[in-house]
């Protein structure tokens, strides 16, 4: 699935979707079961009234472009996420990652390293692991 447009000066979610975007597809992968579009403007509601077309106009594009599913069961329409958030958030970080390191190279790599060591000594040992690996698999 690739996202087109990855806001930086946004964050969580509002970084790959629209705000509404964000809150659907956030509400159905908290819900973990389909949805249908009334489930789901009943839930935007707790939030300021929103119209059912509004709600369902944003799903049918979500649909679009390949972040839902949607099936039918008698007259209702459901609604579920394609994938898990985690698997969501992996992919698009990965994608991300890579774009950053075929465009800039090792200035990123230098970046990330000095963002790592200012935030969590963890994460530096995670890497410390990887390289290992990595090197290992290169022998």
């Amino acid at each position: 699935m690739t996202i087109k447009n990855f806001k930086y000066d946004k964050v969580g979610l509002d970084r790959f979707f629209g705000p509404l975007e964000a809150k659907i597809i956030d509400y159905l992968w908290e819900s973990g079961q389909e949805q249908s579009i009334k489930q789901v403007q009943h839930y935007l509601e707790k939030d300021k009234p929103i119209s059912f077309n509004t709600v369902m106009t944003v799903m049918k594009r979500l649909v679009d472009k390949g972040i839902l599913t949607k099936r039918t069961d008698g007259r209702v329409s459901l609604f579920k996420p394609v994938q898990t958030k985690e698997a969501f958030i992996e992919e698009q970080s990965k994608r991300l990652t890579e774009n950053l390191l075929d465009e800039f190279g090792g200035v990123v790599i230098n970046h990330m390293l000095d963002v790592i060591t200012d935030v969590d000594q963890n994460l530096l040992n995670q890497l410390e692991q990887k390289i290992k690996q990595l090197k290992k698999d290169k022998s």
